[in-house]
């Protein structure tokens, strides 16, 4: 996926996509590297990356690809609204890249 797929950073994760080619719903992964902290903060780290992917693709469900959102020193601490919101916008930016120009 990190060779031929999309990477988007945000201040409360990274995100890599790779788009299939087929009209399945995304799947998506969740990491959290042992910098990030103990057990308990990289558990709290994937539960809420989650939980924000959870809500925001049950909005607006995008299909045809593979996430993985890799947890950031940030996203423990960051407001979850927020955490959302940059969610919802890094799955804006690859639903125009899956869009025919035009």
């Amino acid at each position: 996926m990190a060779r031929g797929g999309r990477k988007l950073s945000r201040e409360g994760f990274a995100l890599q996509a790779l788009a299939r080619q087929d009209s399945r719903p995304t799947r998506v992964g969740f990491t959290a590297t042992r910098k990030l902290g103990n057990a308990v903060v990289r558990n709290r780290t994937r539960r809420r990356l989650r939980e924000a992917a959870r809500l925001v693709l049950s909005e607006r469900p995008l299909v045809g690809f593979d996430i993985v959102l890799i947890g950031r020193p940030a996203t423990p601490t960051l407001p979850f609204a927020r955490l959302r919101a940059e969610f919802a916008d890094a799955l804006d930016r690859l639903a125009e890249q899956r869009r025919p120009p035009g």
